[in-house]
C-alpha cells in the first residue's frame, strides 16, 4: 500500500505542478518515484482488465522501461512474446492516466500488450475517461 501512496502523490503532484507551471522532469524526488509507479503499473495489469469488465489474457508481458539515466527497468519474463518498451516516464503517465496512449513513445509487441496499454491503470477504482489525445499532463 505504500507504493500506491507514492503513485498517488506522484500523479497528483504532476497535476499541481502543471497547474502552476512548474517543470518536474529534473526534480530528484519526481525521478526517484518513477520505478515505484512503474512497478505498480505492471502489477495492476490484471486489475485493469477487471475494472474494464474484460477477462485478462493468460499471456505474460515483458516490460522494459528506460529510466532518465539510461538504465533499463524490467518486469515480467524476458522471453514473453507480449512486450512493451519505452521511456519509464511515458509508462507512468499512461498508467496514472495523465497522458493518452497516442502521445507516448511506448511500443507494444503483440495484441495483448497493445490492449493492456489501452486500458492500463495503476490506481484503484473505476477506469475513468482517460486523457484526450494531445492533452499531455
Amino acid at each position: 500500500s505504500l507504493t500506491a501512496r507514492i503513485m498517488e502523490t506522484w500523479a497528483h503532484g504532476i497535476d499541481v505542478a502543471a497547474a502552476v507551471g512548474i517543470p518536474l522532469d529534473s526534480d530528484p524526488a519526481f525521478i526517484a518515484a518513477l520505478p515505484h509507479v512503474a512497478r505498480l503499473g505492471f502489477k495492476t495489469r490484471g486489475f485493469a482488465y477487471l475494472m474494464n469488465g474484460l477477462e485478462a489474457p493468460s499471456s505474460e508481458v515483458h516490460l522494459a522501461l528506460t529510466l532518465p539515466d539510461g538504465t533499463v527497468l524490467e518486469f515480467g519474463p524476458a522471453d514473453a512474446e507480449q512486450r512493451v518498451t519505452g521511456p519509464v516516464l511515458d509508462f507512468c503517465l499512461l498508467v496514472t492516466q495523465r497522458v493518452h496512449r497516442a502521445d507516448t513513445a511506448l511500443e507494444a509487441v503483440g495484441e495483448d500488450a497493445e490492449e493492456w496499454l489501452r486500458i492500463a491503470q495503476a490506481f484503484a477504482g473505476l477506469p475513468g475517461g482517460g486523457r484526450e489525445e494531445g492533452a499531455r499532463a
